[in-house]
């Protein structure tokens, strides 16, 4: 695969001018909203509230996002087979200010990557299989794709996604 796939994401997003307890409403976020004209770099997880996902994988790359822009970055995405409502409350637990935590409800865009797994084995179902890309223009510059890639995977290799590596990468070393 060259490029991403072309997908519609539904999110939710806050609209100040909605009274109450929930002033958010659904937007719909297609990929060339997201990668057309612009550098970006995505990182799929399995899952929010997860580990991993929780305690490394997220907070890494929120910490070093000020440094992904600096070399030219527009954005740092974080992909999840997760609902907008999860997704959200997750970025509010994590403190997320930087990175853009984007729902892939339907896991759509992870079924076209070729990144869907079965991980019936931890209780999942289908959810992403852990990688971080670099894709410019819509077109996919480089991918690091967690060893090990196969359905119900015994463990939860966590080596080359991080944003240390996908750093050191755009810096070139």
């Amino acid at each position: 695969m060259t490029t991403v796939p072309n997908v519609t994401f539904r999110t939710r997003v806050r609209n100040d001018a909605l009274e109450g307890p929930n002033p958010f409403e659904w937007k719909d976020v297609t990929t060339d909203d997201l990668f057309k004209g612009k550098k970006v770099v995505v990182f799929s997880l399995p899952g929010a509230y997860t580990p991993t996902c929780s305690t490394s994988h997220l907070p890494r790359y929120e910490e070093l996002y000020d440094e992904f822009k600096a070399l030219g970055v527009d954005s740092v995405i974080c992909v999840s087979v997760n609902d907008a409502f999860v997704m959200y409350n997750w970025g509010v637990a994590q403190g997320a200010k930087n990175v853009f935590l984007l729902p892939d409800g339907s896991g759509e865009f992870t079924r076209k990557m070729g990144m869907l797994v079965n991980k019936d084995n931890l209780g999942f179902g289908y959810r992403s299989w852990r990688y971080s890309m670099v894709v410019d223009n819509g077109e996919i510059e480089k991918m690091f794709i967690e060893p090990g890639f196969e359905d119900n995977c015994p463990t939860d290799p966590f080596e080359v996604s991080d944003a240390d590596t996908m750093l050191a990468y755009l810096k070139g070393q």
